[in-house]
């Protein structure tokens, strides 16, 4: 009598493999559900270490010689003093880019000067507020523009075209800023150049406008006597860190220091140094 002997190996073999992708799905979700589990002040203090993105240029965090400098360098290691924690910062100009990284939990906070808006109130928590400053128009100065006269108003924005970095604040107040005057004000956004580089574009010749915020303006035309910064583009706005909704006890916390710092001598020290000097 012949018997078949089925053999278990195949069987053996799929549920292997089977077991196997299901261990490493779980492993991935796990590794995925760690990476991006909400962090708030008490996960942070207890890690040490608090993730921050901010953007480089004199008021963010640059690099002078051996030192570092920077209006939010400074600011955030007071901070981190005061905590008793490190701080992990990443620079990235791009706006868009730091509201990713905060989204997907890489950041634990936008450390830059970052304009109250509707949109970005309903989506991000916001600190109390850093300093106040305004949006203007960045351009030559007559006597290194072919004599070309200065835009001061609105109007004569028409049709003219500015460069802005990519997912600027200012993009917003430019589209609207077209809306008021009735005609096309042309927005070309840089993806590789931040707002600094693009100033230093226009006193070069090599772009027409582009916009700033007041306070760094005013610092870029001590370095650069060929760009006027008179002519405003927006209202008064307040400039705060954000960080996610889901980080409650994070921006009491930070709200709370900032409460406290502001009022001191050091502060005073850090904001004349790069916004009054």
């Amino acid at each position: 009598m012949d018997v078949k002997l089925k053999s278990k190996f195949p069987f053996s073999s799929t549920l292997f493999v089977i077991v196997s992708v299901a261990m490493v799905l779980t492993l991935v979700l796990f590794w995925f559900q760690k990476k991006t589990k909400a962090r708030d002040y008490r996960e942070i203090v207890k890690e040490g270490v608090l993730q921050v993105v901010t953007d480089y240029n004199t008021t963010g965090y640059f690099v002078s010689g051996d030192s570092i400098s920077g209006f939010q360098y400074e600011l955030l290691q007071a901070m981190a003093a005061e905590w008793g924690i490190e701080v992990s910062i990443d620079l990235e100009n791009s706006l868009d880019d730091n509201l990713e990284g905060l989204d997907r939990h890489r950041y634990d906070m936008v450390a830059r000067n970052v304009p109250l808006t509707t949109t970005l109130k309903h989506q991000y928590a916001f600190t109390h507020p850093l300093i106040l400053n305004k949006q203007v128009l960045i351009q030559r100065k007559p006597e290194y523009n072919d004599s070309l006269p200065l835009v001061r108003q609105h109007l004569d924005l028409a049709k003219k075209t500015i460069y802005v970095p990519k997912s600027s604040p200012a993009i917003l107040r430019l589209d609207n800023l077209s809306h008021e005057i009735g005609d096309t004000i042309y927005v070309k956004e840089d993806d590789m150049y931040g707002q600094e580089q693009l100033v230093m574009m226009v006193a070069a010749g090599q772009i027409d406008f582009t916009v700033c915020d007041e306070k760094s303006a005013d610092e870029l035309a001590r370095s650069f006597p060929e760009i006027d910064v008179e002519t405003d583009i927006g209202f008064t706005h307040l400039e705060s860190w954000i960080v996610r909704k889901d980080a409650p006890v994070l921006l009491d916390s930070l709200n709370a220091w900032l409460s406290r710092f502001r009022k001191t001598e050091e502060f005073e020290r850090i904001y004349q140094r790069y916004y009054e000097s």
